[in-house]
C-alpha cells in the first residue's frame, strides 16, 4: 500500500493543524484505532456488567468516599473489564473492543462520584443523605427552618429520626404532594441525563466534526479497551498486518516488540504488552499511594502515608516571601502521566499561567489591593477560595467568554470556507472525507448512518425537553421565582457553558460527554450503543443506589465517627453551602461580590488580546487554551503535568521515536489506571471487611 493511501484527511481549523496524539503514521496505519466498520457494542454482557458494578462496586465506592474521601476512580471500570475479559478467555469467547468500551462506559457511569467536592458516590440517592445533613448540621441551623419538605422531610419526621429512606415522607411531601424529595431527585437525574446526552452530542458535532479538535485524552480509554479486547483473542486468530516498529528500546519497547513478533502468529498485539507494563507500574504505585495508608489506618491510630495525599502544602511556609500564593507539590502519578499524553505546548501554557498567576502574580496583586480578604496563616484550600472570590472567579468567567468568542469565530470561518469550497467544486468536499484505501471504510470524523448518528433535531429536542421540564418544575416549586431568570439560565447559559466546556475538552482533554462520543468514534462503536446502555443503567442505578444508601444510613448516622472523612469535611462544606444559599440575603454577600462585571469584561478583552498575541509570536492555539486552564490554579496542578511533559518529550520520545511513543503512551496510561484501580479495590475490600468485623459482638 502506498504511503499516500495510509494518510487521513487533514482536519479543518487552526486548532487541529497538528495531528492529535494517537493518530497513526505509515508504520501504524493498519493498526490505528479509528479504522474499520462501526459495530454495536451493546450485548448481554453489558447488562451483566451493569448489575455487577451496581451491586459489587457501588458499596465500595460509597464507603471509600465516606471514610477516606477517595473515589474508586478507574477501579470500577478496569476491574469490571478485566473480570469479563478473563471470563471470555476461559470460555473460549472473544470480546469485541466495542463491547469492552460500552462496559467501560456503564461502569464509569454507575460508580461515578455524585458530589465531587464531597467525594460522595453512590448514584442519585446520595443527594438525600447530603440534604438530611444540611437540615441537621449546626453550620446551617440559621436556614434549616426554611428548607422545604420537598427537599428533605422535617427534622421531626420519623424519616429523619429513624434514618429511614423507605419512609413515606421521602416519597410524598405534605406541601407539594408527589413532588417529593425522592421523586424530584429521580426526575432531575433522568432529565439531566437526557439533556447531557442531547447537548453533548450537539457540541461534539461542533467541536469534533466541524472544528476537528483533537481530544487528546480520548485515546487512553480507547486504547485500553482495544488492548483488553485483543487479550481475549485465541491463538488461531488471523494475523494482523502492520506491526509496531522493531527499533525500540527499554521496557515498553521490549514488550511491544514481543507483541509485534507474536502478532504475526495470531496472538496478542503490542497493545496488551504495553498495557501490562503500565498496569504493573500502576499496581506498585497504588500499593504505596493508596493501599498502605488505608491498611495502616485500620490498624494504627494515624495512617502511614509514604507519599502525602493529595498534596504537600507549602503555602503558609512561604507566605513571608510569597504572600497570597498557592504553593504545593503533588505525588499523584496520574497527573504525571497526563502530562505525557497531552500536547507539550498545551502543558507549557498551563504551567506558564500557574507560575504567572499563583506564584509570581499573587504577591504583586496583593500589593495592588486585589485580594482584600487574604489573611496570613491560611492553608492552600482556604487561600484558594478567598483569592477566587476576590479575583480569579471573575477572571475565569471573562476568559470563558473569550473562549466562546474564539470558538464562534472559528466556526464561522470553517463554515464559510466549506461553503466557498462547495460552490467552487461541489464534489470535492465530500470526496476528501472518505479514506481512499478501501471503499468499505465509513467516513472519517463525519456524521453518517454507519456511525450511529441520529438527526440533530432529535438531540435538540432532548435538550429543549430537558430544559422546559426543569423550568416547569422550578415554577411549580417556587412560583415567585422570576421565570425570565430560569429561561435565561436554561436556554442561554447552559448551551453556551456546554460549548465552552466541550471546546476546552476537545483541546485540553478535560471533560466527559463530548469526549465520550470521540472515544466511541475511536473504538468504532455505534453511537446508538450509548442509548441502549443508558436505558439499562437507569433502573439498575436507581435500585442499587436506594438499597445501599438506605443500608449505610440506617446502619450509622452520616457523617459520624464511623466515617471520618465525612465527619471532618462535611461541616466545612455545609458552611460553604450556607454562604451560597444566603448569597442574596445578607448585607455584604461575598459570593455576589465575587462576580465583578468590570473584571469580567476586562478579562474577556485581555483573553482575546492574548489569543492574538500567542498567534503573532508563532505559538499554537493550544498554548492559549492551556493558559486558560492554569489561571489561578495551585502550583501542584501545573508542576506535575509539566514534569511529565518534559520527561515524555525529552526522554521517551527520543528513546522510542516520535511515532512509537505517541502510540505507546495512551496504552501505558490506560494500563496504569487499571493497576491503580486494582490496588484501590483491594484497599476497599480490606476496609469493608475490617469495618464489618469491628461491629460484630464477638
Amino acid at each position: 500500500m502506498a504511503e499516500s493511501e495510509a494518510q487521513t484527511p487533514t482536519p479543518d481549523g487552526d486548532a487541529a493543524k497538528k495531528v492529535a496524539v494517537g493518530t497513526p503514521g505509515p508504520a501504524f496505519a493498519d493498526d490505528a484505532l479509528d479504522r474499520g466498520p462501526y459495530v454495536d457494542g451493546f450485548s448481554a454482557r453489558t447488562v451483566l456488567g451493569a448489575v455487577f458494578v451496581a451491586f459489587v462496586m457501588m458499596p465500595g465506592a460509597i464507603y471509600m468516599g465516606l471514610v477516606a474521601g477517595q473515589s474508586l476512580g478507574s477501579a470500577a471500570e478496569w476491574v469490571t473489564i478485566i473480570l469479563f475479559a478473563e471470563l471470555a478467555r476461559r470460555s473460549f469467547a472473544r470480546l469485541r473492543r466495542q463491547e469492552v468500551f460500552v462496559l467501560f462506559y456503564v461502569a464509569s457511569g454507575i460508580a461515578a462520584v455524585t458530589f465531587a467536592h464531597l467525594a460522595l458516590a453512590g448514584g442519585p440517592f446520595a443527594a438525600t443523605i447530603w440534604n438530611q445533613f444540611l437540615l441537621q448540621a449546626p453550620e446551617t441551623s440559621s436556614i434549616a427552618p426554611s428548607i422545604p419538605d420537598w427537599v428533605v422531610p422535617p427534622v421531626t419526621s420519623p424519616a429523619i429520626q429513624e434514618r429511614n429512606l423507605a419512609h413515606v415522607d421521602w416519597w410524598w411531601s405534605s406541601s407539594k404532594g408527589f413532588l417529593s424529595p425522592v421523586v424530584l431527585i429521580a426526575m432531575a437525574y433522568v432529565l439531566s441525563r437526557l439533556g447531557a446526552f442531547g447537548l453533548g452530542y450537539l457540541v461534539f458535532r461542533l467541536t469534533s466534526d466541524v472544528e476537528r479538535l483533537p481530544f487528546p485524552l480520548a485515546p487512553i480509554a480507547a486504547e485500553g479497551a482495544t488492548a483488553l479486547a485483543e487479550s481475549t483473542e485465541r491463538e488461531d486468530t488471523p494475523p494482523v498486518e502492520g506491526a509496531a516498529p522493531s527499533k525500540v528500546s527499554g521496557i515498553l519497547g521490549y514488550f511491544a516488540a514481543r507483541g509485534s513478533q507474536r502478532q504475526g502468529r495470531g496472538k496478542r498485539s503490542w497493545r496488551w504488552n504495553v498495557f501490562s507494563v503500565g498496569a504493573s507500574f500502576g499496581v506498585a504505585f497504588g500499593c504505596v499511594y493508596v493501599l498502605v495508608p488505608v491498611v495502616s489506618g485500620l490498624i494504627l491510630s494515624k495512617p502511614i502515608m509514604i507519599l502525602p495525599i493529595p498534596f504537600v502544602d507549602f503555602t503558609a511556609n512561604v507566605e513571608g516571601v510569597l504572600p497570597a500564593s498557592l504553593i504545593s507539590i503533588s505525588f499523584d502519578a496520574a497527573l504525571f502521566l497526563a502530562g505525557m499524553v497531552l500536547p507539550f505546548k498545551l502543558i507549557g501554557g498551563t504551567f506558564t499561567a500557574v507560575i504567572l498567576t499563583s506564584v509570581i502574580g499573587g504577591p504583586i496583586l496583593l500589593k495592588l489591593g486585589a485580594f482584600k480578604h487574604w489573611t496570613p496563616g491560611n492553608g492552600l484550600l482556604v487561600n484558594q477560595m478567598l483569592l477566587s472570590f476576590d479575583l480569579w472567579m471573575s477572571v475565569s468567567v471573562g476568559l470563558a467568554g473569550a473562549v466562546l468568542f474564539v470558538g464562534i469565530w472559528t466556526m464561522v470561518k470553517v463554515f464559510a470556507a466549506r461553503h466557498a469550497q462547495a460552490r467552487a467544486a461541489p464534489g470535492a468536499a465530500g470526496e476528501t472525507k472518505v479514506l481512499p484505501r478501501t471503499g468499505l471504510e465509513p467516513p472519517y470524523r463525519t456524521a453518517c448512518r454507519q456511525r450511529g448518528d441520529f438527526p440533530t433535531w432529535a438531540a435538540l429536542g432532548l435538550c429543549i425537553f430537558s430544559i422546559v421540564s426543569f423550568s416547569v418544575i422550578c415554577r411549580l416549586l417556587v412560583p415567585g421565582f422570576p421565570l425570565w431568570l430560569i429561561l435565561i439560565f436554561g436556554f442561554l447559559w447552559t448551551p453556551l457553558h456546554s460549548y465552552i466546556s466541550a471546546r476546552l475538552v476537545g483541546l485540553t482533554g478535560m471533560g466527559w460527554m463530548s469526549q465520550r462520543f470521540r472515544e466511541l468514534e475511536l473504538t468504532r462503536t455505534r453511537f446508538t450503543s450509548l442509548i441502549k446502555a443508558e436505558l439499562v443503567m437507569l433502573p439498575v442505578i436507581f435500585v442499587s443506589s436506594f438499597l445501599f444508601w438506605w443500608f449505610f444510613w440506617h446502619l450509622n448516622q452520616v457523617p459520624s465517627g464511623g466515617f471520618p472523612f465525612a465527619a471532618r469535611l462535611w461541616p466545612v462544606a455545609a458552611r460553604q453551602a450556607c454562604l451560597i444559599f444566603t448569597a442574596n440575603s445578607s448585607e455584604s454577600p461575598l459570593l455576589l461580590q465575587a462576580l465583578n462585571p468590570k473584571i469580567i469584561l476586562g478579562a474577556c478583552a485581555a483573553g482575546l488580546v492574548l489569543y492574538r498575541l500567542v498567534g503573532a509570536v508563532g505559538l499554537p492555539a493550544v498554548f492559549f487554551y492551556g493558559m486558560i486552564g492554569g489561571v489561578g490554579a495551585p502550583l501542584h496542578a501545573g508542576l506535575s503535568l509539566f514534569v511529565g511533559a518534559l520527561v515524555g518529550r525529552y526522554y521517551f520520545r527520543r528513546r522510542f521515536g516520535e511515532e512509537a511513543w505517541s502510540r505507546y503512551v495512551p496504552v501505558a496510561a490506560a494500563g496504569f489506571s487499571c493497576g491503580m484501580g486494582l490496588a484501590a479495590m483491594l484497599a476497599v475490600s480490606l476496609s469493608l471487611v475490617a469495618q464489618c468485623a469491628r461491629d460484630l459482638p464477638f
